[in-house]
């Protein structure tokens, strides 16, 4: 080849320009003309070699790609002159080390300046690399890393294609930008550490640790159905696919018809050919797919490049439509104009010319590493972005575009360069939730707990969400009306709200959205810091905490006789002991002292004599009886030791009144606030009365992980006790207390609304910690500020606590418990009526006795036949023909004696007794 001094300096000033200048694509633009000028007068002859291992012309297109690269630089170059480009192109019909050791022999033997490709033959790679080596011809590969990793590679391999340490590196800073918690790699290669994605490297960079990341690689069948289904259940969120574009897209429909194609997974594809991917189908989802891309739009050649291949499909290929750019036609493109770029610096100084080479002599291409060194220098702008070298033949200084699915198409959302790292845009393109939840039907998972989720009584004739009402039921209503979504309940499938197994696992419905079955869990679910690990939570919609539930304490039934209680039998005995002691003492002492004998008629003639005592044997029991009922008598003690006895026996009564009286009021309080336990301290200290939670609840949780000593015991007093405490309902903890003697713990909500609709229910002690229920998510759900924001306006509009009244309020029980004084009734006194009414009668039939006793004192000569009863009948007539309300009692006449007669008197006292008891 001869190349004329001129042409070669102005190529060698285009080449420096392309070094030195900021932006080679602008470059690279206004100096396209004079590049193709500069090939007109250096290029007399360039023979180069293709191997393409696709035939087929609706493939990738390399063939046409070769074919517009040369044409677009032969025709750049002056027609006098009779040099040009030419490319033989080798089809490789299978990947065989001995046919394609025959085909390099062929192509040896015709004298190339290079070979290029082929794009997906990792045998047939070797056997090039091995033969360019030998023979020192540079092979320019575009295919991706062998299998079968060369660890010394030949001085005459050139890699186009970006190697994949770097597209690890670019995986690993995505996941580190996104904070990934755990990751599944899908492989669909045999051999995933030396697939598409170098594993080591990811490891290496991946921050979080090793643990967080899965591998899952694709059997025989090659159906990712299996896997998805795995990476489901173990709750991964971020998926890494490394799978050619057929299978990624065979990946996606499977993700999609497990419905993993949502906003809870983010999939991450190291396929550098993601434009190829058919996302149109998926784009209305709303999942987040990333992918890379090499392609540089802003070159000038790229649009008619595209426009080229579009109509080469079109007229080829009617089977389908054109998807886009293939990454190996861009790579043989922009391989054609590497190493005539390559071959023009070489020509600067010295003249290169093509050797035929034989397999079966050692000769080699004297100019081959002369045009290797030149080639690790070349730095232009192709169709795939810069294209630089390092010094081990490794494309270098170059960037990858994070693409990432939309509405739109794909758009950019970040750039990783191999110099620089990761750097993203500084915010993303984010989702608008509101129009996500648009129109969106969500999957609400729940459980049957009053007052939140009940069914209705006609539930059987209803369907979808007719069926259930409650609190939680009207609460979503209301955030559907404020966020315009819809939505589908369904009852959690073991009935449990959600505890970690001792596989990690986790049941109820916290699981159902570890595992993406539902959208949001609506119910009695309790935030807690070990749940907020796995799921997230909107703001607390209620507030509230552990309490304890006890059945109302009867106590002893009172008697009719309880106003005895206060003082026991022994002391009632010996205060009637006492009594009798003071009447017989005070008798004696009466007797005894010369100062309680005297004359109570000291002026009346004939009686100066008379001395009485007050203190008769009835007397002295009649006196301390008024004492101590505080009424007092008649009786004036007069001695000194008679006032002393008085004195000590009215001391002793003030004591015992005033104890009885102090001790009724405090046992008839006591009786009405008799409780066996009164806060959760007397409970752990006590073993009589048994105590549990709902299995599998944030209450059993709470004690099975709290560090208190209190809670501590509790916890291995319900964990050890058979048979079990724990309960598997709200229901059934509520029976097992109104017929046995135990004590259920629940959420103080969950009491208060049982207390109102059973009055033999209480709430023993306060609160044992504070907490609140709210929506459980997904991790990382989009839907969560949304959520919070609804919340909040229902909670500034009172519409929640609207709710709350409608669904607990309406009990049979008072609200709270009426702390006020009770009026004792007559189960408590009864028993001093039926003393009273004793008494009464005892005094009506001591009466009778006396009257009847004084009759008797009447001599029998006297008593005729009905002569009593006349008498009775008689006095009484007469009676009450007089006033009764003068007071005066003055003797009716037929009462008045006319004769001082000694056998009248007994029945004339009589009827005088009769007259004054009817007047008086």
């Amino acid at each position: 080849m001869i190349v004329d001094k001129k042409g070669s300096f102005e190529l060698q000033l285009i080449v420096q320009r392309l070094r030195s200048h900021k932006h080679p694509a602008e470059c690279c633009r206004r100096d396209q003309s004079a590049y193709f000028v500069s090939l007109q007068r250096v290029l007399m002859w360039l023979h180069c070699a293709a191997i393409l291992d696709d035939p087929m012309e609706c493939n990738r297109g390399e063939r046409l790609a070769i074919t517009l690269a040369k044409e677009s630089i032969n025709k750049n170059t002056n027609r006098s002159t009779t040099g040009k480009l030419e490319v033989d192109i080798f089809e490789l019909l299978r990947d065989s080390e001995y046919e394609m050791g025959e085909t390099m022999c062929q192509i040896m033997s015709k004298g190339v300046v290079a070979v290029l490709g082929p794009s997906a033959s990792p045998a047939s790679n070797s056997i090039i690399s091995n033969i360019c080596g030998e023979k020192e011809v540079p092979y320019v590969k575009v295919a991706p890393e062998d299998i079968l990793k060369v660890h010394y590679p030949r001085f005459t391999t050139l890699d186009l294609r970006p190697t994949n340490t770097d597209i690890s590196l670019a995986v690993a800073g995505l996941l580190t930008f996104f904070n990934s918690t755990t990751t599944c790699l899908i492989c669909a290669q045999a051999d995933c550490k030396y697939g598409l994605l170098n594993l080591e490297q990811l490891l290496r960079r991946f921050l979080i640790s090793k643990e967080t990341l899965s591998v899952r690689m694709l059997d025989d069948s090659q159906d990712p159905t299996p896997v998805l289904k795995e990476i489901r259940d173990d709750k991964t969120a971020t998926i890494v696919v490394d799978a050619n574009t057929t299978m990624s897209h065979i990946i996606l429909e499977r993700a999609s018809e497990l419905g993993m194609l949502s906003v809870y997974y983010t999939y991450i594809f190291t396929s550098l050919e993601f434009s190829l991917l058919q996302l149109d189908d998926v784009a209305d989802q709303r999942v987040n797919i990333i992918g890379f891309s090499v392609f540089n739009k802003t070159h000038p050649f790229f649009q008619d490049f595209v426009i080229s291949l579009n109509r080469s499909w079109q007229e080829n290929c009617d089977h389908a439509p054109f998807a886009g750019i293939p990454l190996s036609s861009a790579l043989f493109f922009d391989a054609v104009y590497t190493v005539v770029a390559a071959v023009q610096e070489l020509n600067r100084s010295q003249n290169v010319g093509a050797t035929q080479l034989s397999c079966k002599s050692s000769k080699i291409w004297e100019h081959g590493t002369s045009l290797m060194n030149y080639l690790r220098m070349v730095e232009l702008e192709g169709l795939t972005g810069h294209i630089e070298f390092n010094s081990k033949g490794q494309r270098s200084n170059y960037a990858l575009r994070i693409m990432q699915n939309s509405q739109d198409g794909l758009r950019q959302i970040g750039l990783w360069h191999s110099e620089d790292g990761l750097s993203m845009e500084r915010t993303l393109p984010s989702i608008n939730v509101t129009d996500t939840l648009f129109n969106t039907t969500l999957t609400i998972t729940t459980i049957l707990e009053n007052p939140y989720v009940m069914l209705r009584q006609n539930h059987q004739d209803l369907e979808g969400n007719d069926r259930y009402e409650g609190f939680c039921v009207d609460m979503l209503k209301e955030l559907a009306d404020i966020l315009k979504f819809k939505y589908r309940i369904r009852l959690v499938g073991d009935g449990h709200y959600g505890v970690p197994g001792a596989n990690g696992t986790w049941t109820g419905m916290v699981g159902e959205l570890i595992s993406r079955k539902a959208d949001l869990a609506v119910a009695g679910l309790t935030i807690t810091a070990e749940r907020e690990k796995v799921i997230d939570f909107s703001k607390p919609y209620m507030t509230l905490g552990i309490s304890i539930m006890y059945r109302v304490h009867l106590g002893r039934r009172p008697g009719y006789f309880s106003f005895l209680d206060p003082f026991s039998p022994g002391v009632w005995l010996f205060m009637l002991l006492a009594y009798l002691a003071v009447s017989c003492v005070l008798f004696l002492v009466a007797r005894l002292t010369p100062y309680e004998w005297y004359n109570p008629h000291p002026c009346i003639k004939g009686r100066c004599n008379l001395l009485i005592n007050q203190y008769s044997l009835g007397n002295s029991f009649w006196f301390p009886v008024g004492g101590f009922m505080q009424q007092g008598s008649a009786i004036a003690p007069r001695a000194l030791s008679t006032r002393c006895v008085s004195g000590v026996w009215w001391a002793f009564t003030l004591i015992i009144i005033s104890s009885y009286t102090a001790n009724l009021a405090a046992f008839l309080t006591v009786q009405r606030m008799e409780v066996p336990i009164e806060s959760v301290d007397d409970l752990a200290d006590q073993t009589a009365i048994e105590y549990g939670t709902m299995h599998g609840g944030s209450t059993m949780t709470f004690f099975q992980n709290s560090r208190y000593q209190t809670y501590q015991r509790m916890w291995n007093f319900m964990h050890s006790k058979q048979p079990s405490v724990f309960v598997k309902s709200t229901e059934e903890g509520i029976a097992r207390v109104l017929k046995s003697n135990y004590a259920f713990l629940l959420e103080s909500t969950m009491n208060e609304y049982y207390r109102q609709r059973n009055c033999n229910l209480t709430q023993i002690g306060g609160l044992l910690d504070t907490k609140g229920y709210g929506i459980g998510m997904p991790l990382g759900s989009v839907y969560r500020d949304e959520f919070d924001l609804a919340i909040l306006k229902m909670q500034e509009d009172n519409r929640l606590e609207i709710l709350k009244r409608k669904w607990w309020d309406g009990g049979k029980c008072p609200k709270e418990e009426d702390h006020r004084a009770k009026g004792l009734g007559m189960e408590n006194i009864g028993g001093i009526f039926v003393v009273l009414v004793c008494g009464l009668l005892v005094a009506i039939l001591m009466a009778v006795l006396e009257f009847v006793w004084m009759l008797r004192q009447t001599p029998g000569n006297e008593v005729r036949q009905g002569y009593l009863t006349c008498i009775c009948f008689v006095s009484l007539y007469e009676a009450f023909q007089f006033p009764a309300l003068t007071g005066e009692a003055t003797l009716p006449p037929s009462v008045k004696p006319e004769r001082n007669k000694a056998k009248d008197v007994p029945h004339i006292y009589l009827r005088v007794h009769i007259h004054i008891f009817f007047h008086l």
